[in-house]
């Protein structure tokens, strides 16, 4: 079949929060034709199907047109992101899906309007990122009904109103697992516990007080059991104790992995910490021309964050479009120790200027209060001591005053926590 050659100034693909947000920044600023390709009927990403308060509280920085300000809910937030978008002139198209790359900026499609192959001057991925469903996690035992991550939750209650069940054990401990018990609780579920394979800290016990469910923290599960329904997930504790908690829905929450398969198909150097595509400070990634933002470059932060990162990745294209893509020197790659997982960006250009002059870092196990040391050849570059304790699955962040102290001609810059 005949594919339909365009051509486009930029493309952006994913219509989340991040890929709207620049969307919108590009048309206002007058960078030509801003095309934005989603492959779901609506726009708007994860935002759509949470209900609960609080989207546009953080990362409330301009919008250009009519853009969205303060707490909303998450379909009122989605909602007032597509409307900026498209309210400045950005094309939105939904139901389209990119199928894979014919060059370095030309992308095939396939959708309502047929087989298309698109070439822009500038691409922007926004694809975000999901959770790891139970088989990815190699949980044993039976796949009766009943059990979600939690934007399956979500679609279910929210979008196609379907009855979850009765009692429910959410496994998880990020921000998004009291989300997910937010939404068995709306749909009149009990929470038979939460679960985490975290140790004890002091969080668990506020937790209990406020949200009026048990915590477990330091158990694994190992099993789910049940055959026409999930009727019990299996743990084993830290002490080596084993209980069965009976319920009939599971929801796993967290763990969220970019969604990163069209940049590894278009052959795009992968950071090995973050799992999406390796990005300087100015969201350029290895090609020249295409730029990443949101959640497919540090799964995953919330959507006011996403949509401002997106609004930031708007100055980079510009200059990208005028014909000054390239930093003006070697990129210096950005390392982390363990138990530190990693940190984003993960490259640093001569040129560096943060959006938001903070990096973003996850650990693998909990750290009270650490000193995060930053170092190139054997050199300190920068200490700084953290006033609470960090978590893994949840963002912490490190200043970027240190970077004119960068040799670019050196080594990879460390990051350790002490």
């Amino acid at each position: 079949m005949t594919r339909l050659e365009r051509s486009v100034d930029v493309l952006v693909v994913g219509g989340g929060p991040a890929g709207l947000g620049a969307a919108a920044e590009l048309a206002a600023s007058g960078a030509g034709h801003v095309e934005i390709l989603e492959r779901e009927q609506d726009a708007g990403g994860i935002p759509r199907h949470c209900l609960h308060g609080g989207f546009g509280v953080r990362g409330t920085g301009r919008f250009s047109g009519s853009g969205p300000r303060g707490g909303m809910s998450g379909p009122a937030f989605a909602r007032a992101c597509v409307a900026a978008a498209v309210g400045v002139g950005a094309v939105l198209r939904t139901g389209v899906s990119v199928t894979g790359w014919d060059g370095p900026r030309t992308v095939e499609t396939t959708g309502p309007a047929g087989l298309e192959r698109i070439t822009a001057r500038a691409v922007v991925l926004a694809t975000g990122a999901r959770e790891r469903p139970r088989s990815a996690r190699l949980v044993p035992g039976s796949r009766p009904p009943g059990i979600y991550t939690t934007g399956e939750l979500q679609r279910a209650v929210h979008v196609h109103g379907q009855r979850i069940g009765t009692h429910a054990v959410v496994i998880g401990n990020e921000p998004v697992a009291h989300g997910a018990a937010d939404t068995l609780r709306g749909a009149g579920l009990d929470i038979v516990a939460m679960v985490t394979d975290q140790p004890v800290s002091p969080l668990p016990a506020l937790v209990r007080a406020w949200a009026g469910f048990p915590l477990l923290t330091g158990a694994t599960v190992t099993r789910l059991t049940g055959r026409n329904r999930i009727s019990g997930v299996e743990l084993r504790h830290e002490d080596g104790r084993t209980t069965t908690l009976r319920c009939d829905t599971v929801v796993f929450t967290g763990d969220f992995v970019p969604e990163h398969e069209l940049a590894r198909r278009g052959g795009l150097v992968i950071d090995a910490g973050t799992r999406g595509p390796a990005y300087d400070t100015g969201f350029r990634t290895s090609r020249d021309g295409v730029f990443a933002v949101g959640n497919l470059l540090h799964a995953a932060e919330d959507a006011g964050v996403a949509a401002a990162e997106g609004r930031a990745c708007a100055v980079p294209v510009l200059r990208g479009l005028a014909g000054h893509d390239r930093p003006a020197g070697p990129l210096v790659p950005l390392e982390v120790d363990p138990p530190l997982r990693w940190v984003a960006p993960n490259r640093i250009a001569p040129d560096a200027e943060l959006h938001d002059g903070r990096f973003v870092l996850r650990t693998g196990r909990r750290l009270p209060r650490p000193h995060l040391v930053v170092s190139q050849d054997g050199r300190e570059l920068h200490r700084q001591r953290l006033l609470l304790p960090v978590l893994p699955g949840h963002p912490f962040h490190l200043g970027a005053g240190w970077l004119e102290r960068i040799d670019p001609h050196g080594s990879a810059v460390r990051i350790t926590a002490l």
